[in-house]
């Protein structure tokens, strides 16, 4: 969430309950494509309504499908939302955008594991602020990392970096540069 405290809890709490129905309703979760298109259509009502305020706040929206795989969407207040394959929001939004396509160009997604991938958004980050991050100015989440008990196989919960993971991938970005 991007945008105001207020709007974004209230956009949350929307959205948790669109969720909850869906699920009530067809017996498995709301996909992460369908969501994006409701709280876009209830944003645009938003818009237009003179007596309702529209919702100061930018949302993305992350999952992984059992059938499309990892998907990222964003709604913005005016209502329309988007699929990317990288996203950034925000100040200097534009320049994190640019410099992810220069990355990602002609690719169908990040390559690598999932260390790359967290190399890559901490690099953009970096090279878009022009700031060198410590282990402790950083907070990471991933789906698909390792599994926390050591077995093969990629995790598919949501997790956050430990300080001393984050550690090791500021190594490893340094090292290469």
């Amino acid at each position: 969430m991007t945008g105001s405290i207020a709007d974004a809890r209230a956009s949350v709490d929307r959205a948790r309950g669109e969720a909850a129905e869906f699920r009530y309703k067809f017996g498995y979760e709301m996909p992460c494509d369908v969501l994006a298109k409701r709280l876009a259509n209830i944003n645009q009502v938003y818009t237009q309504r003179a007596y309702m305020r529209p919702l100061g706040v930018a949302t993305t929206l992350i999952s992984v499908d059992d059938e499309l795989g990892p998907q990222l969407y964003k709604c913005d207040p005016a209502g329309y939302y988007v699929g990317y394959k990288a996203t950034a929001s925000g100040p200097k939004q534009q320049e994190a955008l640019n410099h992810l396509e220069k990355k990602l160009k002609n690719k169908d997604c990040a390559p690598g594991d999932w260390e790359e991938v967290v190399e890559l958004g901490i690099s953009t980050l970096s090279t878009v602020l022009s700031v060198d991050f410590k282990k402790g100015e950083l907070e990471v989440g991933i789906v698909g990392g390792p599994q926390s008990d050591g077995k093969d196989g990629s995790d598919p919960a949501f997790k956050t970096l430990t300080e001393e993971q984050i550690d090791e991938r500021l190594q490893a970005i340094s090292e290469r540069d």
